[in-house]
């Protein structure tokens, strides 16, 4: 990993949170989880064969696609958590529980990761909102019941790329309850973000009340974040922005009144921040 130098401005920002009655929020995407060893969604790995046809994670990771394919997109699901179930959480994990551990009430941890490795490091579920799902759980896909549930332990635990569930393991992917298909419990490019499965107002109201939102390894892509990171710079909330490279969310905290870029890698820099939090309680 890269050195992580945090400047003396940084810092500031820090203990005045550390001091303030504000929560302080933290949002993470797939960079904290691209160094435990998981392949970015939207890179080399996340694309799929089907057939004849390449497709990319956006044209694949959609309700229409599971309505056509389902257990082509199941194949996909189960190959990915293959490769979530043999990742560890990194030092970036482990500095987020720290600071949940000291902060308590004050502690709010948004993940745009389904991998469940925050909860797999030991955040809490009541104070870690995963506004795009967790790849581990399912539900009917029909929503005869509203219920979230991990996958089936007969599943097996490793699943070889282009596998497609077949006998048994299709019985164990249908719903009990009304015989449709269970559906990863994961937020689709065609879907739109709620309460009820992935804290969308909450996310939201968090950030307007926060005393600092820590923004790591994420870019921007997708509208809840850039809704979360607007919000902080328009409200001129202190925002700190965690990358290995700069992003549309580095530039948003530069330009922001109460905002700082500190580029480096998240399991570098996010010890180094939760220890200057820390020392300043």
């Amino acid at each position: 990993m890269t050195d992580c130098e945090i400047p003396e401005t940084v810092k500031d920002i820090l203990r005045r949170a550390s001091h303030a009655d504000g929560p302080i929020v933290t949002l993470t995407g797939a960079g904290i989880s691209a160094e435990s060893g998981i392949p970015t969604f939207r890179g080399p790995e996340g694309y799929w064969r089907v057939g004849s046809v390449n497709y990319r994670p956006e044209e694949l990771a959609t309700n229409a696609a599971f309505q056509r394919m389902p257990l082509e997109l199941w194949g996909w699901y189960l190959h990915r958590r293959s490769a979530c179930r043999h990742a560890q959480p990194n030092p970036a994990h482990l500095a987020l529980v720290e600071l949940e551990a000291a902060l308590a009430d004050r502690f709010l941890l948004v993940t745009q990761n389904v991998d469940g490795l925050h909860l797999l490091a030991g955040n809490s579920l009541a104070r870690c909102y995963q506004i795009h799902g967790n790849i581990h759980y399912l539900r009917c896909s029909a929503d005869c019941e509203n219920r979230v549930r991990p996958l089936p332990t007969e599943l097996p635990a490793e699943w070889p790329k282009g596998k497609l569930p077949e006998g048994a393991e299709i019985d164990l992917l249908k719903c009990a309850g009304c015989g449709a298909f269970l559906r990863p419990h994961v937020l689709w490019f065609d879907e739109c973000y709620d309460e009820e499965r992935y804290r969308f107002e909450s996310s939201l109201a968090a950030v307007e009340a926060a005393s600092l939102l820590i923004v790591v390894g994420t870019s921007g892509a997708t509208s809840l974040p850039m809704h979360m990171v607007q919000t902080a710079a328009s409200l001129e909330i202190p925002l700190l922005v965690i990358n290995a490279d700069s992003s549309p969310f580095a530039q948003i905290a530069q330009a922001a009144a109460n905002g700082a870029f500190v580029q480096g890698a998240a399991g570098t820099c996010m010890p180094i921040l939760a220890r200057v939090l820390l020392d300043a309680e």
